[in-house]
């Protein structure tokens, strides 16, 4: 998959969910408390092998005004192709309770579906999301899990 195109699958998720939360770019204010939304990823391959893709997502995200660090945090686990560690990072980013859980693998999916019935989870390889119980329908997954493709 290329840079553009791994943009491309994932910016609507992030602008939903920067919507869902309440995001707005550069908005802090002394007067209320601000507790900016944490994004974590969940990547089955290694850091070498995917690092080129998220390039893009900070890319975009500042295009649209969002900085990380000061507007939104992301934390990435890398399962270097152990699909057996999955469960342990899944646990790991959910208890950093982020605002959105991404996943590139089905079996984070199911993992974080296991974990958490309030936090989103977003992701872009859903095979049989209704089978594995993951959305109630195609047309109206209903919950907290989101796909797009």
């Amino acid at each position: 998959m290329r840079r553009r195109d791994f943009i491309r699958a994932i910016s609507p998720s992030v602008i939903a969910w920067s919507v869902d939360v309440g995001l707005r770019p550069g908005h802090a204010s002394a007067e209320t408390s601000f507790k900016r939304p944490l994004i974590a990823c969940l990547v089955g391959g290694s850091k070498a092998a995917i690092e080129r893709f998220f390039d893009g997502l900070p890319q975009g995200m500042r295009e649209l005004g969002y900085v990380e660090g000061r507007d939104y945090g992301f934390e990435v686990r890398y399962a270097e192709g152990d699909f057996g560690r999955i469960p342990q990072l899944t646990e790991e980013l959910i208890r950093l309770k982020p605002d959105v859980f991404v996943s590139g693998t089905m079996a984070g999916v199911l993992a974080a579906k296991k974990l958490t019935d309030t936090i989103p989870i977003v992701s872009l390889v859903l095979t049989d999301p209704v089978g594995f119980g993951v959305a109630a329908s195609q047309a109206r997954p209903g919950g907290m899990s989101r796909a797009y493709c």
